[in-house]
């Protein structure tokens, strides 16, 4: 198999995005620019601090850590000390659906989600933090338990690579069957509270109960959403054939006629609004990439931090 990075993807391709992960982050302080600044800031807690202990104050500590009734009770004044908290696990969420397996410009939607997600497990990996992940296709649903390891993030790395290179155009497609909704509540069950989870899909078969999955996750966690689509889905060409693959079936359409361009563009655009729409809704920030341009190049125009 061809693994060019556009159709599928390789291991070795996988991991060597650790170096374009550098200096990347989810959690640190965004630039004025980035859809992680302001109001959804807050929504990503990052490491948090534990009480530590109280001792007495010396000079230079911060005055908010003040403990006024110990202070009172012992006649000194005493502040609390805190640790950060350390080795927060993390959840990368990569779909490899049929869905996700088109492409009309540069890359299919599949290999751009296995890069991201694989961007994602180094860039927790390189802040200190445990690294693992749920990879799913329309038939199977595979977990990596988080660990601070590079095995793992290889671990992870290496169940994607097996689930994108499982990708054919022979392969039956199950949109309607609620598989995303079964991560999601899976996903529920791994992460109890104070992870990152990331979820990396076009959001096809997206609901009311993916709403609600979706804010439940995100009550005790912090939930991201990277959403792969296609230019297609904004612009339907003017003029030629298009041929629409669904399992074996194709067909083609010749969009140079209006009552087939017209129907096809809104369709293919209301489905990704109603994504947006609905993950607005959960308060789930939201980062959007195109098939048409690199992986890394996006993740660091949309983080704020290209240089």
């Amino acid at each position: 198999m061809n693994a060019d990075g556009q159709v599928y993807v390789s291991l070795g391709q996988l991991m060597a995005l650790q170096f374009q992960a550098r200096g990347l982050s989810f959690i640190a302080r965004q630039p004025r620019g980035s859809l992680l600044a302001g109001n959804h800031a807050s929504r990503l807690r990052g490491r948090g601090l534990n009480f530590d202990e109280l001792r007495r104050y010396q000079p230079g500590d911060d005055l908010r850590h003040l403990d006024w009734r110990a202070s009172l009770r012992t006649g000194k004044p005493v502040v609390r000390s805190f640790t950060e908290e350390r080795d927060r696990p993390a959840l990368i969420v990569v779909d490899q659906r049929m869905s996700m397996f088109f492409g009309s410009v540069r890359s299919f939607k599949s290999a751009v989600a296995a890069e991201l997600g694989a961007l994602a497990a180094w860039m927790v990996f390189g802040a200190g933090d445990r690294v693992g992940g749920v990879v799913f296709n329309d038939e199977r649903i595979d977990a990596v338990a988080p660990l601070r390891s590079r095995k793992r993030v290889e671990a992870l790395c290496s169940r994607i690579v097996q689930h994108n290179q499982a990708l054919n155009a022979s392969n039956p497609d199950h949109e309607g069957d609620g598989q995303l909704d079964k991560v999601l509540q899976q996903c529920l069950a791994l992460a109890g509270h104070d992870h990152l989870i990331c979820i990396v899909s076009d959001f096809a078969g997206a609901g009311p109960r993916t709403l609600q999955l979706l804010r439940q996750l995100s009550a005790h966690n912090d939930v991201i959403a990277l959403q792969v689509y296609d230019p297609l889905a904004l612009n339907v060409p003017r003029t030629g054939q298009l041929r629409v693959t669904q399992g074996q079936l194709q067909v083609e359409l010749a969009v140079q006629k209006q009552q087939v361009r017209q129907p096809l563009g809104d369709f293919l655009g209301g489905r990704l609004k109603a994504v947006a729409s609905l993950l607005r809704r959960s308060q789930v920030p939201l980062l959007m990439f195109s098939t048409a341009l690199p992986a890394a190049d996006q993740l660091r125009d949309e983080l704020g931090r290209r240089r």
